[in-house]
């Protein structure tokens, strides 16, 4: 499996070397050069580290941090800082960051602490049995976002989807409310309207159901919510 990283920095130099580095160690890299856009890149994709300037354009690293956990706590952040005071580690490590360089650092550093930080998290969140579920002839890869539904071919989740099969399935056969659904899957976003929830189980049952208007799987349970089943 390739991992995924949000590189977000706005030295270009620095990050087009940290880039280079990182894809030749195997990594897929996205880059983010100011805060608000790093943002917008977590919520729309999945990473599996996220390496943080603290110091950037429109917001700076330490809110981009917090906002980022908000909603997930399990992705390690790297913060690199040309600061390297104290006060600073201690700060970004209260708010939810899992590692802090300081600028300059040595690339094979930056690397081995990466490595680290994907292997302690990825073995911690993850048994063979949380990642992968099958039913019927589907099966969905919570690691990875990669999927085999009725077509047998192998596509990708978006992240929302992905967040909304697993409530499902985690609450297998129990009726999930449009409340739990918002507060689990859109978080701290705008709420969406109820059609957009909607519009999420259908692209579910075009993904899994062998009749799409019959499902076997998602189910719509009118005034409440939605359930799986198995």
């Amino acid at each position: 499996m390739s991992y995924r990283i949000l590189l977000v920095e706005d030295e270009e130099n620095l990050m087009k070397a940290i880039k280079l580095n990182l894809e030749m160690e195997g990594y897929d890299v996205v880059i983010s050069i100011d805060g608000r856009q790093a943002i917008k890149e977590f919520k729309c994709q999945r990473f599996d580290l996220v390496i943080l300037d603290v110091m950037l354009p429109e917001m700076s690293g330490f809110d981009v941090c917090k906002d980022i956990r908000l909603e997930n706590n399990h992705t390690p952040i790297l913060f690199l800082t040309a600061k390297n005071s104290s006060e600073d580690k201690v700060m970004g490590l209260k708010i939810g960051g899992d590692d802090y360089l300081a600028k300059p650092f040595n690339l094979e550093e930056l690397l081995l602490r990466i490595k680290n930080l994907i292997k302690r998290t990825t073995k911690d969140n993850y048994t063979n049995s949380d990642i992968i579920y099958k039913f019927g002839e589907n099966e969905i890869n919570f690691a990875t976002y990669q999927i085999i539904g009725v077509e047998k071919e192998k596509l990708h989740l978006s992240k929302k989807e992905l967040l909304l099969a697993k409530l499902l399935i985690d609450r297998k056969n129990e009726v999930v409310s449009r409340e739990k659904i918002l507060e689990t899957v859109w978080g701290y976003d705008v709420y969406p309207s109820t059609r957009t929830i909607d519009n999420y189980i259908l692209a579910l049952r075009k993904y899994f159901e062998t009749d799409a208007k019959n499902p076997r799987y998602f189910h719509s349970v009118r005034g409440v919510g939605y359930k799986f089943t198995d």
